[in-house]
């Protein structure tokens, strides 16, 4: 990282607002924080506190500049190169990540917000090739989660960090491109952190001096507790709500870790046509459309191959058919990881959607979801196998020293992995364990092993890479394998997100 790049950034402004932030909000994040492991293991359902929200008659703000169509929106981390051909690839929207795809060195972080400001001044470039066309997708940004810190400065928020850093630079150029400053928010669980991130909003909107409800924000519902208040985050971020995407892998995670009991099959058998996860999505297109907020499908973790026309056609089968069910189902757009997908995608909604902007005036009265719905895990079907176990503990692995590099999206076996994937991997293998689980063929799933099997899947990833030298050097093998036993073979003290330890670890 250049020190032009950090003078640019971390000037003595930026900083003091973002640092005005952590004192305004900063306890309240970690009282939050707090109430979070309080209701750690109490029931999910819905709040009778709340109940007048939820049967009240209320709509968000309509749809802010250059959101009214989002039919595809493209994801990935706020790497220059990565940025430029997501803002081309023709895609409505693309969400810049601080987040699950990002490995937040110091350098990734505030390289990243210099990447945000040069694309917004339509600067950016990478080498000789690679510049901005003169159409590019709307830009909305991730910041990190409410649970994490930022070493770099003062341990405060990471989320007030990203998002302040974002604001103070970006706010004003972007209302005068005639769009505005868009967020995603990751891994809220509750009600109160959304209407803690519209106090946020609402103070920068006054520091600024931008028009209430110029910021707008789409929640990731990710978490199984924050399916129980979806009208609630909504109703609390209305003036600068954005709607809400259902943010499968995490989900997934979330499931396992509030329902550490009811064991799940193999990760490839929870597909998004299960009970549970089939029960959700419906329920957050009907929350949504009643609310007039959008409803955003989420990421197909297939991504295609250059290489392998085999390959290739298998995932463009596998992700058209996602995309068609979302469409179906009324969700108003979708998202993809890799520039070759936006085509199938718009294909699937442009079938549906024609010439309209989105469905939000699909209803689904059908739908019928309550708390029994939303947790019938055990009705999942699928089988846990060698070959599913293996895969966990590898991809766990590989990520992890993907991570450790810097790296927080990888391509491994077909699959765009981050942190999401990850933590489904090690939370499966934690859970197998917790509850004594066999495999269809009959042995236990113990720390023994699934450390046999770590061992043997290093030995494959090694001579798959070629190269021990580079191996032992970079891809940090001992020290990946030690992070995943550590978060996966954790016993009753389930570690919250692997990326708190593994945080520690990067520069």
């Amino acid at each position: 990282m250049s020190t032009e790049t950090q003078t640019r950034v971390l000037t003595d402004e930026a900083l003091a607002f973002v640092g005005d932030l952590e004192r305004r909000f900063g306890g309240r994040r970690r009282e939050l924080m707090r109430a979070r492991r309080q209701r750690r293991r109490q029931p999910l359902d819905f709040l009778d506190e709340t109940r007048e929200i939820r049967e009240g008659d209320w709509t968000v703000a309509s749809p802010a500049p250059g959101l009214e169509d989002r039919r595809v929106e493209i994801t990935g981390p706020v790497d220059r190169k990565m940025m430029i051909n997501a803002l081309n690839s023709g895609a409505r929207g693309f969400m810049a990540d601080f987040e699950d795809s990002l490995s937040p060195t110091w350098e990734n972080v505030v390289n990243g917000q210099a990447n945000l400001i040069d694309a917004i001044e339509g600067t950016i470039t990478f080498g000789d090739d690679y510049r901005l066309d003169e159409e590019t997708a709307t830009l909305l940004v991730r910041p990190r989660g409410w649970h994490l810190h930022e070493k770099h400065h003062d341990d405060m928020s990471a989320s007030l960090f990203d998002a302040g850093l974002f604001l103070f630079h970006n706010a004003q150029r972007l209302v005068d491109r005639g769009a505005g400053p868009y967020f995603y928010l990751p891994k809220l669980e509750h009600h109160l952190e959304a209407r803690l991130w519209n106090d946020v909003f609402d103070h920068a909107e006054d520091t600024l001096g931008l028009d209430r409800g110029t910021i707008r924000a789409t929640v990731l519902i990710e978490t199984l507790p924050a399916a129980f208040q979806m009208d609630e985050i909504l109703y609390e971020l209305r003036e600068h709500s954005a709607g809400l995407n259902a943010g499968r892998w995490d989900y997934i995670f979330s499931a396992i870790k509030n329902n550490p009991d009811v064991v799940l099959p193999q990760r490839n058998d929870v597909k998004m046509t299960v009970p549970f996860m089939r029960a959700y999505t419906e329920l957050l297109v009907k929350t949504c459309h009643r609310r007039g907020a959008h409803a955003m499908g989420g990421m197909a973790a297939l991504i295609p191959s250059r290489k392998d026309a085999e390959a290739n056609e298998k995932a463009i089968a596998g992700v058209r058919a996602d995309k068609e069910r979302e469409a179906t189902d009324g969700f108003d757009g979708t998202w993809v990881a890799h520039p070759d997908l936006v085509p199938v995608a718009t294909e699937c909604f442009d079938k549906v959607l024609g010439e309209r902007p989105n469905q939000l005036d699909k209803r689904r009265p059908d739908v019928d979801v309550g708390r029994e719905q939303l947790l019938d895990l055990a009705a999942t079907p699928g089988s846990i196998t060698e070959e599913g176990l293996r895969n966990d503990v590898n991809v766990g692995i590989q990520y992890i020293s993907s991570w450790l590099r810097g790296n927080g999206a990888a391509a491994i076996y077909g699959l765009m992995e981050d942190a999401a994937t990850a933590e489904i991997a090690r939370s499966q293998v934690w859970q197998w364990i917790r509850c004594a689980v066999s495999l269809d063929d009959g042995r236990v799933i113990t720390p023994d092993l699934v450390r046999e099997l770590a061992t043997s899947e290093l030995d494959k990833i090694r001579s798959e890479i070629g190269d021990d030298e580079w191996f032992e050097r970079e891809g940090r093998p001992k020290e990946s394998r030690a992070l995943f036993e550590q978060v996966a073979l954790s016993g009753e003290d389930f570690v919250e997100f692997l990326t708190l330890p593994a945080y520690e670890k990067l520069a």
